[in-house]
């Protein structure tokens, strides 16, 4: 006699019932397996992210260390060099600048991962260097005591065009201007710059005032000198934007990084990867950048700015070392933005062949 089946006598629509029951219990078995996993995956990438910062954080300050030992150790040269060979003072003195500008330098590209504490660590160091760089300087190499000279020489000397006097001889913001294309002493003009299909590497505006600067495109690198009462429309730049000596300007920026140097009164409009750094600055504000013209989201993509990190409000003042918000910069209130600014609505002036 054969046994019958547990299921035989059950009723066919019973049967498709529990064959349903199966399916969907073994697709929520692989939902529940594949959150898992998917946990497993984020907690994992989150030590892994965790254990690179913290090998990128004690990599900087070994760096760090490193340099700063070096440019303590020729500090103390100093003297026995002002004693020794006093001729070489100046070239001495220059060499350490330059050492502790590449410091500033190494802590603005690796503040983005750095905890706060650090980066405030590693600016009050630096300060402390320059300091005594200034206190070696003006103790070393004493300012020319008074003397009488004769007319002839007194005539020549006043038909040189007096020198331009730098507010900080060791700042790591002093820069060479380039011998690059630009704009360069204009007044109360519209400057355009087409940069898309062309070689230009780096750009350079210098002494304008009055004037508007609209550059169109991608380029490697821009160093903006003694700007005022301008306005500077910019399409992506890859590599950074160096700005000293500014006031009462508006620039609308995107870059990889931004050093701002010595800016009073002014507007800025940013997309940046790194955070912005600002030094000997006042009455500064900062917003989200805001230029559209045609073929700007290819541009964007092309220099890697295609994100928006927020990083327009995470402002470093390297001369406000306190815990507290800077006095010298505020994010500027959307009520007194811009808004979006096109190309084609600033007015359709030629362009202007950079000098």
């Amino acid at each position: 006699m054969e046994e019958d089946s547990p299921h035989t006598n059950l009723p066919t629509k019973t049967l498709d019932l529990d064959a349903d029951l199966q399916k969907k219990h073994q697709a929520m078995l692989e939902r529940l397996s594949n959150r898992h996993q998917a946990r497993l995956d984020t907690s994992l990438a989150r030590r892994s992210d965790s254990a690179n910062s913290s090998e990128s954080t004690s990599s900087f300050l070994s760096r760090f260390s490193a340099s700063k030992q070096s440019i303590d150790s020729q500090l103390a040269n100093s003297r026995l060099i002002a004693t020794s060979d006093p001729s070489r003072l100046r070239s001495h003195f220059a060499n350490i600048s330059s050492s502790i500008s590449d410091l500033e330098k190494l802590v603005a590209e690796n503040s983005y991962f750095l905890p706060s504490y650090e980066v405030r660590s590693s600016l009050k160091t630096i300060s402390d260097l320059k300091q005594n760089l200034e206190i070696l300087n003006s103790e070393l190499i004493p300012k020319k005591k008074f003397s009488f000279k004769n007319k002839a020489t007194a005539k020549k000397e006043l038909s040189k065009e007096p020198e331009r006097i730098k507010p900080d001889t060791v700042s790591v913001f002093n820069f060479k201007l380039p011998n690059s294309p630009g704009f360069r002493n204009k007044i109360n003009e519209t400057l355009v710059k087409k940069l898309r299909g062309t070689e230009i590497g780096e750009f350079t505006l210098s002494d304008l005032e009055s004037c508007e600067v609209r550059l169109i495109g991608c380029c490697n690198a821009v160093f903006v000198n003694r700007l005022k009462n301008c306005k500077v429309y910019m399409g992506p730049v890859i590599g950074s934007i160096l700005i000293e000596e500014v006031e009462g300007c508006v620039f609308v920026l995107a870059s990889h990084q931004i050093r701002i140097h010595l800016a009073k009164s002014c507007d800025f409009y940013l997309r940046v990867r790194s955070r912005p750094i600002i030094e000997d600055s006042n009455v500064v504000r900062f917003a989200p950048y805001c230029l559209d013209y045609e073929g700007i989201e290819m541009d964007l993509e092309k220099a890697g700015l295609s994100e928006e990190t927020g990083n327009w409000g995470n402002v470093d003042d390297f001369k406000w070392l306190r815990a507290v918000q800077s006095p010298n910069w505020c994010v500027l209130p959307e009520n007194e933005r811009v808004g979006k600014v096109r190309t084609e609505d600033i007015g359709s002036k030629s362009e202007v062949p950079g000098l």
